[in-house]
């Protein structure tokens, strides 16, 4: 996304095919972290198992008073000379919308970071992905996947993201009907009122919402020094600044001021906010969306407070 001057060290622009190319030799081995990420953190999380209609079977139980006899198992029944029901499990899946922001300001990392921020956004969303699809909810990606409901869902939308046209900004998301979840995973460095002139009319349709923010550690807290040129990677600006260091104080108070904003508009709409530094472990965001889209407070991942 265009940034409000971002104020990083040089990422150059580049040609849409040789975007296109990167992308499709990043995902595989995005794919693998996912898996990787959601294998540690998935134990004890068991989707939204419960009793109702369905057609798996979920458990046996001891026959109450007033409930009806054709639903009792007689074969299981015949066993101990008690009566019991064969409880099968409530499914209803859920549609989840997972997006991850892929333009030229999310290639950026720093030498404070091991990844770049299209790298943890990517690994982020195929690891929910995968959690999800193993959790029976249908998972779809705006403008690249449509929702489907399949236990290799986080596969079919790495191959979908490889062969996806290059994009900026937030989603065309009128593909979208009725309830559902959306995750939006960027750096979203425009102004905070540009972001929620987007963000805003999707709730107001009634989506539940997901935002994580993903910063490199050196956006936030801009070490530079001495003369340094600066450049916008979605426009090609520059900015040459002979003591740089003397920009730290107004710039990490705009970066933040801009972050708390968004947070806090988000949170009013009902909407979570997480946001989250590419030198920190990627399970932190992970288990702390995992827990927003659960309904449960989030107690893992960072807020927005600097």
């Amino acid at each position: 996304m265009a940034s409000i001057g971002q104020i990083v060290e040089q990422t150059p622009g580049s040609e849409v095919l040789s975007r296109a190319r990167q992308r499709a030799a990043l995902v595989p081995d995005c794919m693998v972290e996912a898996k990787r990420i959601a294998n540690t953190v998935i134990a004890g999380w068991h989707g939204r198992r419960k009793r109702g209609i369905g057609e798996n079977f979920w458990q046996f139980r001891p026959f109450a008073d007033g409930e009806s006899y054709t639903r009792i198992d007689w074969r299981r029944s015949a066993r101990d000379d008690h009566m019991y029901i064969r409880d099968r499990e409530w499914e209803a899946a859920h549609t989840v919308w997972l997006w991850a922001d892929m333009s030229p300001s999310m290639m950026y990392k720093s030498t404070l970071a091991t990844v770049s921020k299209e790298s943890r956004a990517l690994v982020l969303m195929l690891a929910l992905a995968e959690i999800l699809a193993r959790s029976g909810e249908r998972i779809g990606c705006p403008g690249i996947m449509e929702p489907i409901s399949a236990r290799n869902a986080a596969e079919r939308l790495a191959a979908a993201i490889m062969h996806a046209p290059a994009t900026s900004g937030l989603p065309d998301t009128r593909m979208i009907r009725g309830a559902s979840d959306i995750v939006l995973i960027g750096d979203f460095l425009d102004e905070a009122g540009k972001v929620m002139e987007r963000i805003t009319p999707l709730a107001r349709r009634g989506l539940r919402g997901h935002v994580v923010e993903i910063a490199d550690p050196a956006e936030e807290s801009f070490p530079f020094s001495g003369r340094t040129e600066f450049q916008d990677p979605e426009t090609g600006e520059k900015l040459t600044s002979g003591r740089a260091e003397t920009l730290r104080s107004d710039y990490r108070q705009a970066y933040i001021a801009r972050r708390e904003s968004i947070a806090d508009q988000l949170r009013r709409m009902g909407w979570s906010f997480t946001h989250h530094l590419t030198d920190s472990l990627a399970s932190e965001a992970l288990v702390a969306v995992h827990m927003h889209l659960s309904g449960m407070p989030a107690t893992h991942g960072r807020s927005s407070a600097p």
